[in-house]
């Protein structure tokens, strides 16, 4: 296993720190991310964290319940998460495979703790008749008896204990199947012939194997160009086929076994089904709402899914000179004839703009973006106190007084054994009231020579994760950041990634990288264009993902890769026997089970908030009331009225529904 990657530096990345931000290095905000030398170091964290956690449990036992104790309650709280946050992570990232297993061992204890914890009468007693001295103690007190209820806290003995081993199993199982994905490293290999039209620069520098050929992984910087530039429909095939079987029979079967155990702890509430028990305190309510927003959804986009099958159609007919009437679109052709089509008719080659966003500049252009509407700094700052060599650390301060605020990680490009898609850990949360400073990672995959345009859409949506993360200024750590509900917290991600595809916005590139080539207007006008293409499919293919997720977790808990073939097999492009999608699905096994919806739901809010910005998407005024209205307050109110503040009104689906609609 290869423990460093070699740093390939564009003639732009040798600008080390851009020239816009250069000035004085803030300090980093304490503490640092706690540096894990090998396995024995997190085994002696872990000890040392859960020894403090049940320490600091027994004293908020103890405490009298007066005006500080919510105060106590959260200092309890953000100890618990300063412990626990940092195993949680390096378990998906760190480089040595030791050190993740020693992490994954840790994180299981700590949720043995959580459970436990969750299920306190005495703490839950407490929280109850905690006096609240305003809307946000009020808050508080109720989202964490909301947690403390779904944790278990109020059922019998002997549900109650039930419910403990089922949510011991499901932290397990979703911990298993995550591993099983991120350690598979699989590998398909192909003749430079198969890899025709594939850029050269993803496969060139590749391992060979013993009969010369390129072996590469189903990475995204891999993946994504194979699937839409091969010419070679075998190789297509063969990428797709290894892609859509990560995670193999074994995640099918913890899948299966998920789904199981959400019904039955969902019953032991007194729910016929794990949908309605999740959605209850969401802003859906229920499930009855979701598949009606869902129908909608469908109803919207169904003859756009079909007539853009017609025209893949028509477009391998032409390209491979067959008859329309015998012609058959695969899965795998999917991606390849909607880029040539795109290519055709947009003039837009998403490989092309890799010249344009080498990846420490596309970055530092994000961030400079953000810079310019919300009032704040970031800047880059050593330290070798990181789970790799090659993650940046950045200070972030308030642009007005200087004051660091927060720091951001980055770690941005593939490597054996780290997660291989593109996520944000928020790993610790604000606390006006603690002088606390927030702190989270952004983890992407990127290709070394450079970003196409939906990766760097991609790179502002996660750091839009980021954002919401360290630019909260709750004051109360468990109020902090993405402690909002599910089905609103991929919004404020959402509503960023429209940007790169504003002309004003992507000329600051060449603030903090004054040698790379500026995007040509017309080119950005077309990409527009060409992101508009398809819709139909684009989303179709969203509601498939939530519509079976609903259905995964719906009363009769079908068996995963049944019920998925069935959906799949219904929709134009149909289902490609041997695959299994669902064992590669993460979302679903994790914290987006049954609520993967959610990721449709928060668009309708990210579209209408996008309405603010139409003048000016670089507004420093509606930025800052952004910053302040949504970002800053976290969860010290519900969603809804977070952005009521910021619209002035309460929100809606139009802009959704007319995009849907043009």
């Amino acid at each position: 296993m290869s423990k460093k990657n070699a740093l390939i530096l564009s003639a732009c990345a040798l600008i080390a720190t851009p020239l816009w931000a250069q000035s004085a290095a803030p300090a980093l905000p304490t503490p640092a991310f706690p540096a894990f030398a090998d396995a024995a170091a997190v085994g002696k964290a872990c000890d040392a964290g859960l020894r403090s956690a049940r320490a600091d449990l027994s004293r908020l036992e103890r405490r009298k319940v007066d005006a500080g104790w919510i105060g106590a309650y959260d200092e309890t709280m953000a100890r618990q998460e300063d412990a626990r946050g940092p195993v949680d992570f390096v378990l998906n990232v760190h480089p040595d495979k030791a050190v993740r297993d020693a992490a994954q061992a840790c994180s299981l204890r700590w949720a043995d703790f959580a459970s436990a914890f969750g299920q306190n009468e005495t703490i839950y007693r407490a929280l109850k008749g905690a006096p609240a001295a305003d809307a946000i103690d009020r808050e508080l007190v109720r989202v964490s008896l909301g947690t403390f209820e779904d944790g278990g806290v109020s059922l019998p003995k002997a549900k109650r204990q039930r419910a403990k081993r089922i949510l011991d199993r499901l932290n397990e199982l979703d911990q298993q199947f995550n591993k099983a994905i991120r350690d598979a490293d699989v590998k398909v290999t192909f003749t430079e012939a198969e890899l025709k039209g594939v850029p050269e620069s993803v496969w060139k520098d590749k391992p060979r194997d013993a009969q010369g050929r390129v072996v590469l992984g189903v990475d995204y910087p891999s993946f994504v160009p194979v699937m839409q530039n091969g010419e070679d429909a075998g190789a297509r095939e063969r990428m797709f086929r290894a892609k859509y079987t990560e995670g193999g029979d074994a995640n099918l079967k913890r899948l299966g076994e998920i789904a199981r155990l959400r019904k039955e702890y969902a019953g032991l509430f007194g729910y016929a089904d794990f949908v309605d028990f999740n959605l209850r305190r969401q802003m859906a309510k229920d499930s009855a709402t979701a598949w009606r927003f869902l129908d909608e959804v469908k109803g919207v986009v169904t003859d756009g899914e079909r007539a853009d099958l017609v025209e893949l159609r028509r477009a391998k007919a032409e390209h491979l000179g067959t008859p329309f009437e015998t012609t058959v679109v695969q899965r795998w052709d999917s991606g390849f004839y909607t880029e040539r089509i795109r290519r055709a008719r947009f003039s837009v080659d998403q490989e092309a703009f890799r010249q344009y966003f080498p990846p420490a500049e596309s970055l530092a252009f994000a961030q400079h973006v953000i810079d310019r509407m919300m009032g704040v700094k970031h800047t880059e700052v050593p330290n070798r106190d990181v789970w790799h060599p090659e993650v940046k650390t950045f200070v972030v301060s308030d642009a007005a007084s200087g004051q660091a605020i927060a720091t951001l990680y980055v770690d941005l490009y593939p490597r054996e054994g780290k997660y291989n898609h593109a996520a944000v850990w928020p790993m610790r949360s604000s606390s006006t009231r603690l002088d606390r400073h927030p702190s989270s990672a952004l983890v992407v995959n990127f290709d070394r020579k450079g970003l196409t345009l939906d990766e760097l859409e991609t790179l502002l949506h996660e750091l839009g994760h980021a954002v919401h993360n360290n630019l909260s200024s709750t004051r109360y750590a468990v109020q902090g950041g993405t402690a909002v509900m599910h089905d609103f917290v991929e919004a404020p991600s959402q509503m960023l990634e429209d940007w790169v595809y504003d002309k004003r916005v992507l000329k600051l590139m060449a603030d903090v990288c004054p040698t790379c080539k500026p995007v040509p207007d017309a080119l950005i006008a077309q990409a527009r264009a060409a992101k508009d293409y398809a819709k139909g499919s684009q989303f179709g293919r969203q509601h498939l993902y939530a519509s079976y997720d609903l259905a995964l977790h719906g009363k009769d808990v079908p068996d995963p890769m049944a019920l998925w073939a069935r959906m799949e097999g219904a929709t134009p492009l149909g289902y490609v026997p041997g695959t299994m999608f669902p064992a590669g699905f993460a979302h679903i096994a994790g914290s987006y089970g049954a609520g993967y919806y959610g990721y449709l739901w928060s668009l309708v809010v990210a579209m209408d908030l996008r309405t603010a910005f139409e003048a000016d998407k670089l507004s420093p005024e509606v930025g800052r009331r952004y910053r302040d209205t949504i970002l800053s307050r976290g969860g010290e109110r519900p969603a809804t009225e977070l952005v009521h503040d910021f619209l002035g009104r309460d929100s809606n689906a139009k802009a959704f529904f007319d995009y849907l609609k043009q």
